[in-house]
């Protein structure tokens, strides 16, 4: 039994592994007309498609909105009972269909048509109707779908997928979409974070600990534990930056058993601190504190010292 599940695993991966393999095929001058009309139009890009096409279609329109192109799902069937009041005069239509010949396309394709609509059928059937009324022709040709009946839909909505993929990214690299715009439109989750938000965001719910450099042992280390960052910030007397106290240098001055009993911040400290600035990415930071091997970051604004960030913040935050 265990033999049967991994070899039909194995079959259908061989399937679909083949499918895209031949899809190389579909990148030719058509492919290339396509994205030049999308690239050139003024419109949205309405993708429609009925059954598991539609589910697809649907994927599709979600990746062209989160990278630039922006897109509406209308489907087929409701299409033709009132939804087609979505498509505007400088939209784009993308209609998917294996067969290209579903009833509810060939309802739909004419009144596009009439509307005077850019249609660009996605189909397995270049010669279906869907195939001979479009305007532009993205072949999805495939061998085989991956059940043993050759029925359900897998190979082809696979098929599907990979190539709307295709179109968003050449759309993507056309518009010059770069990490700055795909962060206006994904603000949220973990992948938000690592692309809007800035060190600023986090280090101001610290606090911001700060000594002489003449501050003693013990009043060092009370100001590294009272305000909870493992380290505290040495200045001189005109209030600027010098160094550093963290936890490590408390252990490394232990270990070379040196008399503490006369030690100040200045003993202590580590001059030139890592410093970033409070504008910077927080996952830029988080870069700095892994390529430095440190847990702690002093903050500027402006070259002055307004507070610090610590990696455990940015656990906090998700941007780890």
């Amino acid at each position: 039994m265990n033999d049967r599940i991994i070899a039909s695993a194995l079959r259908t991966l061989e399937i679909e592994i083949t499918t895209l393999q031949n899809l190389s095929q579909s990148i030719n001058a058509d492919f290339v007309n396509v994205i030049k009309h999308i690239y050139a139009s003024k419109g949205r890009v309405i993708v429609s498609g009925i059954g598991k096409s539609a589910i697809v279609a649907q994927k599709i329109v979600a990746t062209f909105n989160s990278t630039g192109t922006p897109a509406v799902f209308m489907h087929a069937g409701d299409a033709i009972h009132g939804d087609l009041g979505i498509v505007q005069s400088d939209d784009v239509v993308l209609l998917l269909s294996k067969s290209g010949e579903t009833s509810e396309l060939k309802v739909l394709i004419p009144l596009l048509k009439n509307f005077g609509n850019k249609l660009i059928g996605m189909t397995a059937n270049e010669k279906s109707f869907l195939g001979i009324n479009s305007d532009f022709i993205i072949h999805t040709s495939i061998a085989q779908e991956a059940d043993p009946n050759n029925l359900a839909p897998t190979a082809s909505t696979t098929a599907q997928i990979v190539m709307g993929d295709a179109i968003a990214v050449a759309l993507l690299e056309l518009k010059g979409f770069s990490s700055a715009h795909f962060a206006q439109i994904h603000p949220g989750g973990t992948l938000g974070k690592q692309l809007y938000w800035r060190v600023r965001d986090i280090y101001s719910r610290n606090a911001v600990p700060s000594v002489s450099f003449k501050t003693n042992l013990h009043d060092t280390i009370l100001e590294m534990t009272t305000k909870r960052l493992g380290a505290t910030a040495v200045m001189n007397e005109k209030n600027e930056l010098v160094g550093i106290v963290t936890d490590g240098d408390l252990r490394r001055h232990l270990q070379k058993n040196n008399d503490l009993r006369n030690a100040t911040a200045q003993t202590l400290m580590s001059e030139n601190p890592k410093t970033i600035d409070a504008n910077a990415l927080a996952v830029d930071a988080l870069k700095l504190m892994q390529q430095r091997s440190i847990s702690q970051l002093i903050v500027l604004k402006e070259k002055k010292y307004v507070g610090m960030i610590h990696l455990h913040d940015l656990i906090r935050e998700g941007i780890v």
